[in-house]
C-alpha cells in the first residue's frame, strides 16, 4: 500500500517541520506550502491524500483557501485538517462550520495528532 500523501500549508517554519518530521515518522510522504495560494496550486498538482491548513496564513488566511478548494471540483473532496491557534469555542465552530474536516489546535498534540490524520485518512477512503 502506497503512503498517505499529506500536503502542509504552513507559513511557521518551525510548525512546518514539526508536522513534516511527525507526518514523515509515522510514514507518510509529505508535500509543502507556505501560502495560502502556494497551497491551492500544490493541491491543483498533486491531488494529494490529505491537506492540513493553517488559519493564519500570508496573502489568503485558510478559511479563503478552502473556500476556493471546495469550489474546484478537482479538490473539493481532499479532506481539510484546520491547524490554528485559536482554542476557542466559537472559532471552532466557525472553522467546522466552514467545511473543515477536523479542527487541530496549536501547539499541536505530538501524541494524539498521528491518530487525527489517520482518522481523517480514514473516513476518506472508500470501504472503510
Amino acid at each position: 500500500m502506497t503512503a498517505a500523501r499529506i500536503l502542509i500549508v504552513e507559513d511557521n517554519e518551525k510548525n512546518l517541520k514539526l508536522l513534516r518530521d511527525l507526518l514523515q515518522f509515522h510514514g507518510y510522504q509529505t508535500l509543502e506550502a507556505r501560502t495560502g495560494p502556494e497551497g491551492i496550486a500544490r493541491a491543483r498538482e498533486a491531488m494529494p491524500d490529505l491537506i492540513l491548513l493553517d488559519i493564519e496564513l500570508p496573502e489568503m488566511d485558510g478559511v479563503a483557501v478552502l473556500r476556493v478548494l471546495r469550489g474546484d471540483s478537482a479538490t473539493s473532496g481532499i479532506p481539510v485538517i484546520a491547524v490554528t491557534a485559536s482554542a476557542m469555542r466559537a472559532d471552532r465552530e466557525r472553522l467546522l462550520g466552514a467545511g473543515f474536516d477536523r479542527f487541530v489546535i496549536k501547539p499541536i498534540n505530538i501524541r494524539e495528532f498521528p491518530s487525527v490524520v489517520a482518522s481523517c485518512l480514514r473516513q476518506n477512503t472508500p470501504g472503510t
